[in-house]
């Protein structure tokens, strides 16, 4: 199995690369010419492998499976889950409870984000049209919700293997990697059911999946994760999300009916 990073994400998730090394033989990749030369040898690189792909690259990853290389995740989850807009849309297809999204700010306060912005970065709380910053990516703007916490779900095919409740006193900022509290939380059925409908919608492998918890009982689907860090899942619980991750692919592997072989033998 081949592990494909960009190289400035390869530091910060060293742990995560070194438990898959550990657990998956996995031989990391480093990745950074995505022209069209530079795909063309990465082709070359990962054939005949599974790709446990763990870069944001959407048109990258659909490339990569044209050439019939097997990617963790798929081209389509990437593709969807670092589009804000796009995974909206999915929440409003299945029909599960999502938080109101606009490609226009059309009352103030509200919240803009860049669509393919990730890990609480590129997210402004503005009180008028003059705040609407000036950002190098399409714009999505929500209403200010009233939350007391938000909470990620991760999923490894189609089971929930875990989830954090993630909050903050002082930000409407929850993300464990800006300083908010966690603590490991048991989903409802209701939420488990939902979380559920939108990862087999996707047919994903590993993701996160985010949504708030309101103060009368209620919650909304916000955004889902591709490639999903693991560090807030690490504090709160024992098991190890990495060996479920590799004994998942492991069964992928086994019995993927499309897996190419290199020739007759």
């Amino acid at each position: 199995m081949k592990l494909l990073y960009e190289t400035t994400d390869t530091m910060r998730n060293q742990g995560f690369i070194d438990e898959l090394e550990r657990f998956g033989d996995a031989v990391l990749v480093s990745w950074d010419d995505w022209s069209e030369d530079g795909l063309a040898m990465l082709v070359d690189k990962l054939h005949g492998d599974t790709v446990l792909f763990r870069a944001r690259r959407p048109a990258a990853a659909r490339l990569l499976e044209d050439h019939g290389i097997r990617l963790v995740n798929r081209a389509e989850v990437n593709r969807i889950a670092n589009d804000k807009w796009q995974s909206y849309q999915l929440f409003l297809l299945l029909g599960v409870p999502a938080v109101s999204t606009y490609r226009e700010a059309l009352e103030f306060p509200c919240v803009a984000k860049t669509v393919d912005g990730h890990g609480g970065s590129e997210v402004w709380l503005l009180d008028s049209t003059e705040e609407i910053p000036d950002a190098s990516s399409p714009l999505i703007f929500q209403p200010v919700v009233e939350h007391l916490a938000d909470v990620r779900a991760y999923v490894i095919g189609t089971e929930v293997v875990g989830a954090v409740k993630r909050s903050s006193g002082n930000s409407f900022k929850a993300n464990y990697s800006l300083g908010g509290a966690i603590e490991k939380f048991t989903l409802t059925a209701a939420q488990e059911k939902d979380v559920l409908r939108i990862a087999r919608a996707l047919n994903s492998d590993y993701i996160g999946i985010d949504f708030l918890l309101l103060e009368d009982g209620r919650y909304l689907f916000n955004e889902i994760e591709d490639p999903v860090g693991a560090r807030s899942f690490y504090e709160t619980h024992d098991e190890n999300i990495v060996e479920l991750l590799v004994e998942h692919i492991r069964k992928l592997e086994k019995h993927a009916p499309f897996r190419q072989e290199d020739g007759p033998k």
